[in-house]
């Protein structure tokens, strides 16, 4: 899962002598992603499977309005090469200077562009091609070993996730009786999902702070909180886990509004995941997040059994499984953007912008004035 250094600095090299060329966003047509949402199968037979790569151009657009004195702009890169994701080439345009650049903790890429003091009105936009399929844990099977190094800095705390105190003891509580990995993640899995709920007024993703939802009792949020609940859980009680920044890029092909892209525009549909590593099978994918989505949005009641017949297959199915419509960004944490003045980024998730000295929010998109879309290649 380690990042290839080398491979991206190579195809970064050529992507920026390309930069050049690269045409305005790419965008579904409206016809197009109807058809495309409308050709759904039965939601009862949700169940991601590895299959055939999928293969997307990516482009965010960032456009700076109001520009004052030195202005930066940070847009994350696909980081992750796996078995599950490939990512190949990145373009860029831009009226400033902009360099790719790799966090040297997670491996995270970036684009980083500078613009001139004088320049009334920045602008980036960056494509990255990326190949993606579904994934699905085979529980019968041994899956690859990580090194003791790796599988210790996965059970580090960070500032969002602490792994003592009331965090260590809910997740001692909850796993009581456990005796496996498997059995121990699938209590903590079990717990995010009964205890927590998707508050739709949560801004963008959530802050991701565990120890406040904790102490508060407030368990409400969206994916950076809920799943990042799950992570820090599964670290402190000692099983390696991460929290997988990534946006959805198309809709869910078994039904399931909620857990695709909901329009052309990516505006908005950024989403985190999770992986555990479970001894003897290796890295396994999660998401207890979207089964609490399902569980508030897909019906036009709110859902509070985990039994419900739209709830009980995704319920089961992302304890292990993904469904490749959706794009990995980087696992990173407690991120310092290179040239900036400002605070670390709890997650690196969307866009980031400075000018005059102070940090748009990334969490007002209108405002920020950024867009992200989508265009798959078929055949």
């Amino acid at each position: 899962m380690t990042p290839d250094r080398r491979s991206f600095l190579r195809r970064a090299a050529t992507s920026v002598a390309a930069a050049g060329a690269v045409s305005s966003p790419l965008f579904h047509s409206s016809r197009a992603f109807a058809r495309t949402a409308s050709s759904a199968t039965n939601p009862s037979l949700f169940n991601p499977q590895p299959g055939a790569w999928r293969q997307f151009d990516v482009t965010t657009r960032v456009d700076i309005t109001n520009a004052t004195g030195l202005t930066q702009a940070w847009l994350p890169v696909p980081s992750v090469d796996s078995d599950w994701q490939r990512s190949l080439t990145h373009d860029f345009s831009s009226n400033g200077s902009g360099q790719f650049v790799e966090d040297g903790r997670y491996g995270a890429r970036m684009l980083h562009v500078v613009f001139s003091d004088g320049e009334k009105a920045p602008f980036v936009e960056l494509t990255s091609r990326v190949q993606t399929r579904g994934r699905a844990a085979d529980w019968s099977a041994k899956g690859a070993a990580e090194d003791a190094a790796t599988l210790k800095f996965w059970t580090e705390p960070t500032q969002l996730l602490p792994t003592d105190g009331i965090v260590r003891d809910t997740a001692r509580k909850a796993i009581q009786g456990a005796r496996s990995d498997r059995d121990k993640a699938q209590a903590l899995y079990d717990w995010v999902v009964t205890n927590t709920y998707r508050e739709p007024k949560t801004r963008g993703c959530g802050p991701g702070d565990i120890k406040t939802m904790l102490e508060t009792g407030n368990l409400g949020g969206k994916c950076a909180d809920l799943n990042a609940l799950f992570v820090g859980l599964c670290r402190s009680v000692g099983l390696p886990a991460r929290d997988v920044y990534g946006v959805r890029l198309a809709p869910s092909a078994f039904g399931y509004k909620q857990l695709g892209a909901g329009s052309a525009s990516l505006k908005g549909a950024q989403h985190c995941r999770a992986e555990v590593y479970l001894r003897g099978l290796g890295w396994v994918a999660m998401d207890p997040a979207d089964v609490t989505k399902v569980m508030r949005h897909e019906a036009p009641e709110w859902i509070k059994s985990t039994q419900h017949p739209l709830v009980a297959p995704v319920n089961k199915a992302l304890f292990g499984s993904w469904e490749g419509n959706w794009l990995a960004w980087n696992m990173a944490h407690d991120l310092k953007l290179p040239g900036s003045q400002g605070a670390p980024l709890g997650f690196f998730m969307y866009p980031a912008a400075e000018t005059g000295g102070e940090r748009l929010d990334s969490y007002e998109p209108d405002a920020f004035r950024y867009q992200i879309s989508a265009r798959e290649f078929k055949g």
